[in-house]
């Protein structure tokens, strides 16, 4: 009986937990109302580093690219609007990406590494963000 207790318990207090630990560390412009762990690994990388405009222009579904610039808005849920002095794109970011205990806002410059995803019918595009660094 202490031992099922003990696993009940657990269970209820990782749920409440989760909704804290999941929350991201971007705090710039928002479309959406205030709701919301990188890999360490910095060294070369066989990933190409792009432009928005390069991307847009040149970019083939499930392609794997490098983009540095800023995260210009949160548009909800783990939507959000990245930017760089080319252009801009949608980028899909989960919370576990931001790199803990580090504010990020639109004057933070970041480096993103993540699928481009590209609807064949349609002009949905997208970057689904695999790891997410702020550049100094």
């Amino acid at each position: 009986m202490k031992k099922q207790s003990l696993v009940v318990a657990s269970a209820l207090a990782l749920t409440l937990a989760l909704p804290f630990a999941a929350s991201a560390q971007y705090t710039g412009p928002s479309t959406q109302p205030a709701a919301a762990s990188g890999t360490p690994y910095a060294g070369p990388s066989t990933v190409p580093a792009m432009t928005v405009k390069q991307l847009l222009d040149t970019g083939k579904d499930d392609q794997y690219v490098t983009l540095r610039g800023f995260i210009v808005s949160h548009d909800g849920g783990e939507h959000y609007t990245f930017a760089d002095e080319t252009g801009r794109i949608k980028a899909k970011i989960d919370a576990k990406h931001f790199p803990a205990g580090v504010k990020i806002d639109d004057k933070v410059r970041v480096e993103v590494t993540g699928e481009f995803d590209k609807d064949l019918i349609g002009s949905k595009v997208e970057l689904d963000v695999k790891r997410l660094s702020v550049l100094r």
